[in-house]
């Protein structure tokens, strides 16, 4: 059996993965915007739930750069 042909990624698809991946990134590092308690969520301070909202949301992202990387 002949292995797989190595396929090569698009610049387009490397250059959309890659911003899927920076998004996240931006997005905690610009922690100045969310240092702060008000509004509160269920009595959690912005702070917490901004980045627990992001951690769901960072892993979308991320499924959708492996699904863009390895699609078949």
């Amino acid at each position: 059996m002949d292995p797989e042909p190595v396929r090569r990624l698009s610049l387009g698809r490397k250059v959309a993965i890659a911003i899927l991946l920076l998004i996240p990134l931006a997005a905690y590092m610009a922690y100045p915007t969310y240092n702060v308690v008000k509004p509160t969520l269920g009595g959690l301070p912005f702070f917490y739930w901004y980045q627990t909202l992001w951690l769901f949301i960072s892993g979308v992202l991320f499924a959708i750069a492996a699904y863009l990387w390895d699609k078949r």
